[in-house]
């Protein structure tokens, strides 16, 4: 993570943990390809909100949730 933020050009710490908790969410609770998808979308989600850590967060948190909710719907109809 550091040595491609490096190349990009990027000076920016992020929770690493939480990104990898919300893709691993994503792809066992929604579908794997949509993994990688959700990650660039949070990060276009974070430039658009300012940018930084805490936009990183928030945006993870709200996909996190999202993925989540999903999950459980899919959850809940297949016990029916």
């Amino acid at each position: 993570m550091a040595a491609a933020a490096a190349e990009l050009g990027l000076d920016l710490a992020v929770d690493v943990r939480g990104l990898l908790d919300m893709t691993r969410v994503v792809a066992h609770g929604v579908e794997r390809p949509a993994a990688p998808l959700t990650a660039f979308l949070v990060g276009y989600a974070a430039a658009a909100n300012g940018g930084g850590a805490e936009a990183v967060a928030e945006a993870t948190a709200k996909a996190t949730a999202l993925a989540e909710r999903w999950a459980a719907e899919a959850d809940g109809a297949a016990g029916q």
